[in-house]
């Protein structure tokens, strides 16, 4: 059972343990917080859990440090001459109240707009999506889920007919192939990689595939590592898809009786043999033969899919191409045999179920009538007040709308869009505009918070009470374990107060929404969910309370929840249950609901395909490179938790790009240079790490903003942030942002003086060199000043 105590703190000098699970990555990881004086004083994992049975990766034992930081925000701040400055409550309420009736009365619903994130808990979820689709009647609401989620999110829907993980996190205890397309499982879930190790150790370890440009830790593991070259990943699983068809590797049973368009994909990947294949991603062709040979071969397999595929070229139809291999061999619902299109964040899956991002609470379906009567008549509201005239706003759309002008009112919550959101010089400008009243909710003064006209300082994990899923649809509940600094509010407390304030009623003039607190907002939740495939109805806080997390669909039918999804070849895609009714590949055009019913009459998983085409920026003479970005095993999103942990920021201090070998040569680049990586778009500088990176790649965390850059009273400049660089372009189905299909240049600044770059050695930035030394974490003089020195 790991666990982590402040500096002189021992177990028996805790005054409490309450229950939680972590906040700073997507596997839900149960935990204890220890309480002392008041004060989080540690954690220890819960060994009963099913996620985690008591391991903790790094940053769940060091990242609640970040809770008790000196400069989190503690009192309401509001735009006066320019300058933000300390105000009361009320004055800031009244401000976003006022703003909001004027832009109504003067404009109407499409004049606000609301952006969330990944870290609330589902009652905060649910709240704001009720306050957004049922009270006001925007379309303008989204989840920075949008950058990580998005494509796990219409992955599934465009293959079973609606959202949920078909997998179980035992499904790795069972596999005898295990297939990460894109997933450094190593670094973004390190405890479920621990459970694979566990398996790789033992007396009948699984085959690794492993789908990823960069020497990742899971890559050292595989038995077989492909590196595409970035922006092919459809090419790629289109020539795997024709050696398993080609060599008749099918279940043709299974394929007959739970599936429709067989044929369609047989078609299209005839005309993607290795050879041509390997052409176009740059993977050779035997190796394509081998991994087909492997998936084929398989008795038990499981897949798991992350950003490599979400945020690349042909981000769903790649995505979807992996449900393709599970439908065609027949690979679901047993034990070893599923599909876990992975989520970034930790609260993701909640977004999505609650609507917070781009779905209709509950996974109904915008395009059905009767889906949008039926969640009107769970919140006591006119059907006709919930917008579903056209498709909801995704994020990118909405950053465009405020640049434009329309949306004049937005409302970012627990997100920090000035680093995380590509071409951040364009993104700074229009959350700068004047015509734009922004209000930024977060525990720190953000890049992004810096821009608003009113920020409010809210409670963040183990100071609210809530519940969070994670990716195999486990539900935990989070207690309220010490006091929020200052004035500081729950994200809950605060939707609801402008809900007050805005004076919204339901249908019988009753205050809308009609809940008051967690459990009430958590009850009310439950109802909305009842029938749908993420039903809660069997789930209580009490019932959270026991031994480990529960999966939903936890009802009447499945009172201690359900493993795995599909397990009886039946699937949520008729089409009077159906969440989508499906959207072209290549375009994204949203097919018609009689044209979904036609072709799939008996509600059979669909088997969706494409062709492959190049990226819209590829790499050319002037930026010869392709630029890819992502996360590192110590940091989470844009720092601003865990580069307050000393032991994090300590392992992984600043940026530095990763460059292979040949390319380092013939740029005249060593270890620790700094370099100067340009787009068309923006440029930075770092640190150059030489490792086994595929040639004619560069690597880029995209952790590093300019929130801790201050030196001597002045900001340095913007050179640091990878989305200086990242293009302005999405996926046509999920709409999610493309961070690793841009083009770049690489050009050295000046020799490192010997000094490698500030890249952990024990993650896939482990350089080629053996003269550099092992990074260790550890507490700094820099992070113990910014977070008061009072737990290191």
């Amino acid at each position: 059972m790991d666990s982590h105590l402040a500096e002189g703190v021992t177990p028996d000098q805790v005054d409490r343990w309450v229950r939680s699970a972590s906040i700073l990555h997507s596997n839900g990881d149960a935990l204890d917080i220890a309480v002392k004086d008041g004060r989080m004083v540690g954690v220890r994992g819960r060994s009963q859990d099913r996620v985690n049975h008591g391991r903790l990766g790094p940053k769940d034992l060091y990242g609640w440090q970040a809770n008790d930081s000196r400069d989190r925000l503690t009192r309401p701040l509001v735009r006066r001459d320019g300058e933000l400055v300390e105000t009361d409550w009320d004055t800031a309420m009244d401000m976003v109240v006022r703003r909001s009736k004027e832009l109504l009365d003067e404009q109407g619903s499409s004049a606000l707009g609301f952006y969330t994130t990944g870290q609330l808990f589902l009652e905060e979820y649910y709240t704001l999506a009720a306050i957004s689709r049922g009270a006001i009647g925007t379309n303008h609401l989204d989840g920075n889920t949008r950058l990580c989620t998005a494509t796990a999110s219409a992955a599934l829907k465009e293959s079973f007919g609606c959202d949920g993980q078909p997998g179980s996190y035992t499904d790795i205890d069972h596999a005898d192939v295990i297939a990460l397309y894109g997933h450094n499982m190593a670094e973004t879930q390190t405890v479920l990689w621990a459970r694979v190790l566990d398996r790789l150790a033992g007396s009948d370890p699984p085959r690794i595939l492993c789908v990823d440009p960069r020497p990742t830790p899971v890559a050292r593991e595989a038995a077989l590592h492909l590196a595409p070259l970035p922006g092919t990943n459809m090419a790629l699983m289109n020539g795997i898809l024709h050696e398993i068809i080609r060599q008749d590797l099918v279940d043709h049973d299974y394929v007959d009786a739970h599936t429709v368009g067989y044929d369609g994909l047989a078609e299209m990947v005839a005309d993607y043999p290795p050879e041509h294949a390997a052409e176009i991603c740059g993977v050779p062709a035997e190796q394509i033969r081998e991994a087909a040979a492997l998936l084929g071969s398989a008795e038990r397999l499981l897949s798991t899919v992350l950003q490599g595929f979400y945020q690349s070229h042909q981000a769903t139809a790649a995505s979807v191409q992996v449900n393709n291999i599970h439908l065609v061999r027949g690979m679901l619902g047993r034990p070893g045999a599923g599909v876990l299109q992975m989520n970034g964040q930790p609260t993701a899956e909640n977004t999505r179920e609650c609507g917070a991002d781009g779905d209709l609470t509950g996974f109904r379906n915008w395009s059905n009538d009767e889906h949008v009567a039926d969640l009107a008549a769970v919140w006591n509201v006119d059907p006709m007040r919930i917008p579903h005239y056209s498709p909801p706003t995704h994020a990118m759309q909405i950053m465009r709308y405020a640049e434009k002008g329309s949306i004049r009112f937005l409302w970012i919550s627990a997100t920090n869009p000035a680093v995380s959101l590509p071409e951040l010089e364009r993104i700074r400008s229009l959350l700068a505009q004047e015509g734009l009243f922004l209000v930024v909710q977060d525990l720190f003064m953000t890049e992004t918070a810096e821009l608003a006209d009113v920020v409010l300082p809210a409670a963040t994990w183990g100071e609210k009470t809530g519940t969070f899923t994670n990716t195999d649809r486990t539900v935990h509940l989070s207690d309220k374990a010490v006091d929020p600094p200052g004035e500081a509010r729950s994200d809950l407390d605060i939707f609801l107060d402008y809900a007050r304030r805005m004076d919204f009623r339901d249908k019988d003039g009753a205050p809308f929404p009609q809940w008051h607190d967690p459990e009430s907002a958590f009850e009310a939740w439950k109802r909305a969910s009842a029938g749908r495939p993420c039903d809660y109805t069997g789930i209580t806080y009490d019932k959270l309370r026991g031994g480990s997390g529960v999966q939903w669909p936890c009802n009447d039918d499945n009172p201690d929840g359900t493993e795995r999804l599909y397990a009886d070849g039946r699937f949520w895609a008729s089409s009077d249950v159906c969440e989508t009714y499906g959207r072209d590949m290549v375009t994204g055009a949203p097919q018609e609901p009689s044209d979904y019913k036609a072709m799939n009459p008996d509600g059979k998983a669909i088997i969706r395909t494409a062709e492959y085409l190049p990226p819209h920026e590829e790499p050319n003479e002037e930026h010869p490179f392709a630029l890819i970005t992502g996360r590192t095993l110590y940091h989470f999103h844009t720092r601003t938790k865990t580069g307050r942990a000393p032991q994090l920021q300590r392992a992984a201090p600043e940026v530095w790009v990763e460059v292979s070998p040949s390319d380092a040569r013939e740029a005249g680049v060593s270890e620790g240079d700094l370099v100067e990586v340009a787009s068309p778009r923006g440029t930075i500088r770092a640190r150059a790490r030489i490792n086994d990176i595929r040639p004619g790649v560069l690597f880029v965390p995209f952790h590093y903003g300019y929130w801790d850059t201050v030196k001597d009273g002045e900001a340095g400049g913007r050179d640091r942030a990878a989305n200086e660089m990242t293009v302005t372009d999405w996926d046509p189905v999920s709409k999610q942002p493309l961070f690793k299909t841009s083009a770049a240049r690489l050009r050295p600044l000046d020799g490192g003086g010997h000094v490698p770059a500030p890249a952990p050695t024990t993650t896939a930035s482990r350089p080629v060199s053996t003269e550099v030394s092992e990074t260790h974490g550890g507490p700094d003089a820099a992070t113990e000043e910014r977070i008061g020195g009072g737990v290191s």
